[in-house]
């Protein structure tokens, strides 16, 4: 196991990690010094276990108000995934659904007042050809 040297609150301590946890390691001290520093800015010098202590309640409350975002975040997540799975439920049963029955619609082809006009002009004519035929027989 490596041996490490991390530095918070302007102190060194040798502590011990896994194989390839070193960079790990030196990121958790360096949030853990940034806090330190923090105490060690407002409070001044303090026991090395009270600054230890209140930097890791400083690092819990920051973690435990990202796991609330996190678990709000996951809300509405989870809210959009149902609403997705049901669009896509209705997509997948509107592709799936026979098509509609066509419907038949009968459009009057000759307006009625069109119908009108045209029995005029055939009583017209009608008239017209009683007219030749009474001056044919006439004659």
């Amino acid at each position: 196991m490596p041996e490490v040297t991390i530095h918070i609150g302007g102190r060194g301590f040798e502590v011990s990690c896994q194989e390839g946890e070193e960079s790990y390691l030196h990121s958790a001290a360096k949030m853990l010094d940034d806090e330190a520093q923090v105490l060690s800015d407002q409070i001044g010098r303090m026991p090395e276990a009270r600054m230890l202590l209140m930097a890791g309640l400083m690092l819990a409350d920051k973690t435990a108000a990202v796991e609330d975002r996190i678990k709000e975040v996951e809300a509405v997540l989870a809210e959009r995934d149902a609403e997705l799975a049901q669009r896509t439920a209705e997509l997948e049963e509107l592709r799936n659904a026979p098509p509609p029955e066509p419907e038949r619609i009968e459009v009057p082809v000759v307006p009625p007042q069109v119908e009108e006009g045209l029995a005029e002009v055939a009583a017209r004519a009608e008239a017209l050809a009683q007219q030749i035929e009474e001056k044919a027989a006439a004659q």
